[in-house]
């Protein structure tokens, strides 16, 4: 098959939500400060949340595109920012799971690749995953 034929598709991170995890940092920060007094637990505890919300911005920052598909396979993020190539003849499934709790539904894009699962959430590829699995479904078959 011609690599030219079907483009390279990449779904990634709203380009928004680094900014959001930051200023949230941010704001946990100065509610630290505003209300640790003479307590500082309070100002330590809020300055970890801040700088695990800053280290999730940060991965964003480095590693937006949390997936792409091209007619050889998929590439996949893998831990902080890491990616892991995965040939079309190892992925072995591609479903979108749905799961319903106190009335919130939430999707999430699995690719089964034998020995590894990727879960995508709505937030990682920046498209509902109902639709970012019919675009792999037909980047797969297209690939066949």
């Amino acid at each position: 098959m011609n690599p030219q034929s079907s483009p390279a598709r990449q779904w990634r991170v709203p380009q928004v939500l680094p900014a959001v995890k930051a200023l949230g940092a941010l704001v946990l920060v100065a509610l630290g400060l505003l209300f640790a007094g003479e307590d500082r637990v309070q100002l330590v505890l809020a300055g970890l949340a801040a700088a695990g919300l800053l280290a999730w911005a940060l991965r964003d920052l480095v590693a937006p595109v949390r997936l792409a598909a091209d007619p050889e396979g998929i590439t996949v993020v893998q831990g902080f920012a890491r990616r892991r190539r995965l040939p079309w003849a190892a992925v072995e499934s591609i479903r979108v799971e749905r799961r319903t709790r106190r009335g919130i539904t939430a999707e999430t894009l699995e690719i089964d690749a034998g020995e590894s699962l990727h879960l995508f959430g709505r937030y990682d590829l920046d498209a509902p995953p109902e639709e970012v699995a019919a675009a792999l479904e037909t980047a797969r078959a297209a690939a066949r």
